[in-house]
């Protein structure tokens, strides 16, 4: 099976923005073209990663318009939706297309319009992906997110204050990241000081509702350097997608994400790697709650001690296992169908040395997206050409 390369790479400013998910798509699907210097028509399969662009703002088709708008014509379009990880499943999907030899060269685009609507009509939107009992009785994410924590604190004696300092260190990082919502520090007394939306978990301690779009271009690894004749392209050296149960409360621990552990085991044995050889990773902190459990589904700490590597400063930008450089969905913001596609930019970016102030390290990355509260989750390595 061909090994996959991706050879150019794009991300609009996420935020409130004017523009519609079309229009938003077509800015990044341009710029990652102009990136690997293509045009539309060389493609041969264009895959959109969207969650709810016809619930948000009654528009569907999304793929065919955007083959329109980047004259990528005759390529086979196809969205790709999985709730808040249709981003990591798009990026699924346009390596498979690559892989399996169906296409020669590859793009996919993820966006989402959601700040036209007010933040009850948003989250109703999200909450939509839930159970039907679960939504019936006016369960949401961050309500899953509150009982959580609760849990994990109890459980392993950690303090409130540590889920306070992952807001803290993701707003340091957006701020030297041009495309995040939110480019400003935070202290640990203004997170703390907020208002609380589900106990313990207060405002400070969730990702806002943005606009924005990411692009990638993939083709296979043996003609990258067609593409990228100075070697600046990463290889997705592995991937993995797994399914965890629908009823959160069927989990024998739901501070254990399956999909984590499934995803990122079938990850790391394509890639021949382990945990301890990833020297960067962006991880889905929709809510500050899901970095602890992530980075230990994941294995690069034991379970319930990701909120000391935290408290001692190792996923700092300056750590030994810098995480959410780009700031995370905490600062950068959470377009649903871009996040997935954002986080593997923010990944190329760093593993091809052209992070800029972010840069650490780093030779090979992680990216983790997760769909509802760990309900679907697809984890990719990448790896630096050089």
């Amino acid at each position: 099976m061909e090994r996959v390369a991706i050879v150019g790479a794009s991300m609009t400013p996420f935020g409130q923005r004017d523009a519609w998910v079309r229009e938003l798509l077509a800015e990044a699907g341009a710029a990652a073209l102009d990136d690997a210097g293509v045009d539309g028509d060389d493609l041969d399969h264009l895959y959109v990663s969207n969650m709810a662009s016809g619930e948000f703002e009654g528009q569907t088709g999304v793929p065919n318009a955007l083959a329109h708008d980047l004259a990528a014509q005759p390529a086979y379009t196809a969205r790709i939706d999985q709730t808040s990880s249709s981003g990591g499943a798009g990026v699924y999907a346009a390596w498979q297309s690559v892989a399996s030899g169906a296409s020669d060269l590859t793009m996919l685009v993820g966006g989402e319009k959601m700040t036209h609507r007010t933040t009850a009509e948003a989250t109703d939107v999200i909450a939509s992906l839930t159970h039907p009992v679960e939504y019936k009785h006016g369960v949401t994410l961050p309500s899953f997110a509150g009982l959580t924590a609760r849990l994990y604190l109890d459980e392993y004696d950690a303090p409130r204050e540590s889920l306070g300092k992952v807001a803290v260190k993701n707003h340091r990082n957006g701020v030297d990241n041009p495309h995040a919502q939110f480019r400003k520090e935070v202290d640990l007394d203004t997170v703390l000081d907020s208002p609380i939306v589900a106990d313990p978990l207060r405002l400070y301690d969730f990702c806002p509702i943005t606009d924005g779009s990411a692009a990638l271009v993939f083709c296979p690894e043996s003609v990258a350097e067609e593409y990228a004749p100075d070697g600046n392209y990463a290889v997705i050296s592995g991937i993995g997608g797994a399914t965890d149960t629908h009823v959160v409360h069927e989990r024998a621990d739901p501070t254990t994400m399956g999909g984590v552990v499934d995803s990122s085991e079938v990850a790391y044995e394509m890639a021949g790697i382990g945990p301890d050889d990833v020297d960067v990773a962006e991880l889905h902190d929709m809510f500050t709650i899901l970095e602890f459990l992530q980075s230990e589904d994941l294995g690069f700490f034991e379970k319930g001690e990701g909120w000391k590597a935290v408290e001692e400063g190792v996923t700092d930008r300056d750590g030994d296992l810098p995480i959410n450089t780009s700031g995370g969905l905490k600062s950068k913001g959470h377009p649903l169908g871009a996040s997935g596609v954002a986080q593997v930019y923010e990944i190329f970016q760093q593993v091809t040395g052209n992070a800029g102030p972010r840069q650490v390290e780093a030779d090979t990355g992680l990216a983790c997206n997760v769909g509802g509260f760990g309900n679907c989750v697809t984890t990719t390595v990448l790896e630096g050409s050089q």
